[in-house]
């Protein structure tokens, strides 16, 4: 019973405490491992900077350019036909295909030619008749001549003779007159085309009765073709005395400018030059504009009347231009600027002013020198590094720069 006593009270006997330094050096290990354990997990590789972007630059190209100014134009034929029928009858036929080319001469329509067949008929047989009244009452003047020379018969009797002789000799011009004329109200039943050109959708359907009011069609002449278009009378004023002599015959029509340029619609050039064929008469009271037109060859009929397009032309000369493709521009709001590569291979941001495009360039006034490198292709990857960077945009972004090459023109390009 005792050993049992003594050996519960052994295992509920405290134990004996460590030394103090000894407790305390045990913590300091644990703390210093967990710090750098986590040191070790902070701690990261440092990314690899991005190498510098390869770009396409190019040198400012100078040379003179050409000044020109633009003016919106409507495309019109120089005669514009509308047929009309000049005898009123039913359309029997239409003897042409809608917005096909016609010659002039050619028959376009048919009407109904019975009436007026009819009415030429009876104009001849009315002839005839006057003609066999006249032919009897020149006998009886030849008869009767002598007979009142011997006084065979009385005076008046001639007279009344010759008088019947004049009026049926009238009668008789009066006659032919009205044959004529059915004659051409009969011919008037075909209507012909009276220029070349490119005759348009018929407004009249066969079966229809059509009068001398029926705009049945219209033929226009498309070659050449004319562009017209209106200029401030200020404008007109600074060449005003070259068009007097033009238009009093004091110096040749072909001293006009011979080198007007067409865009068409798309923006396209028309492949033939143009001269000035034509200056209004008055300036606008509405507007203080004076209508002018262009003449273009247009053997293809590709222009048509009432198109829209512009007329281009040359007013100056730019000497030493600095022109620069137009990729390399970019624009911001309303300003431009460009990218330029120093000599040290960095690219910078500079501010630009612009003038007119040239083709695929564009002309720069202010903010560039000759012999400067621009980039054209790769602002996107310098925009991208600049964003990686920023202090680096500050400074000049470097860059490994090559000589930009323009792509081919496509196919069919002008």
């Amino acid at each position: 019973m005792r050993s049992g006593v003594a050996l519960i009270l052994s295992e509920k006997a405290p134990r004996p405490a460590l030394p103090e330094g000894l407790v305390f050096r045990g913590m300091w290990c644990v703390l210093l491992a967990g710090a750098m354990l986590l040191t070790g997990c902070d701690k990261k590789e440092d990314a690899p900077k991005p190498a510098p972007p390869e770009v396409s630059v190019v040198e400012p190209l100078q040379q003179n350019v050409p000044e020109y100014i633009e003016y919106v134009a409507q495309l019109n034929g120089p005669v514009n036909a509308e047929i009309t029928p000049k005898v009123q009858g039913y359309l029997l036929r239409q003897n042409y295909q809608n917005g096909f080319f016609v010659k002039a001469g050619q028959l376009l329509f048919e009407l109904d030619p019975r009436q007026y067949q009819a009415a030429l008929d009876q104009a001849k047989a009315d002839v005839a008749v006057a003609d066999a009244n006249l032919s009897r009452v020149q006998a009886d003047v030849a008869r009767d001549t002598p007979l009142a020379a011997q006084s065979a018969i009385p005076q008046k009797q001639l007279d009344n003779d010759v008088a019947e002789q004049q009026s049926w000799e009238a009668q008789l011009k009066a006659k032919k007159a009205a044959e004529a004329n059915a004659q051409l109200n009969l011919g008037w039943t075909k209507v012909y085309s009276p220029i070349d050109g490119i005759a348009g959708v018929s407004n009249a359907q066969v079966g229809d009765l059509v009068g001398t009011s029926t705009k049945m069609t219209t033929v226009s002449q498309v070659n050449p073709i004319w562009a017209y278009f209106n200029i401030s009378e200020s404008r007109f004023l600074e060449f005003a005395p070259e068009v007097t002599k033009v238009i009093t015959g004091k110096a040749p029509l072909s001293s006009a400018p011979s080198d007007i340029e067409y865009i068409q619609a798309n923006d396209q050039s028309f492949p033939s030059k143009g001269k000035i064929i034509y200056v209004n008469r008055q300036v606008g009271t509405s507007t203080g504009t004076i209508q002018m037109a262009a003449q273009f060859a247009n053997p293809d009929a590709a222009l048509r009347p009432g198109g829209f397009g512009r007329v281009r032309i040359q007013s100056g000369e730019t000497k030493g231009a600095l022109l620069i493709p137009q990729a390399a521009v970019m624009q911001v709001q309303s300003m431009y600027q460009v990218l330029v590569v120093t000599p040290q291979s960095r690219a910078v941001f500079r501010p630009v002013k612009v003038g007119e495009r040239v083709g695929p360039n564009w002309i720069i006034t202010e903010g560039l020198q000759p012999g400067e490198k621009v980039v054209v292709d790769g602002i996107l990857k310098i925009q991208q590094f600049a964003a990686l960077d920023p202090e680096a945009a500050r400074q000049g972004i470097p860059v490994t720069a090559k000589p930009y090459v323009p792509p081919a023109p496509a196919a069919g390009s002008n």
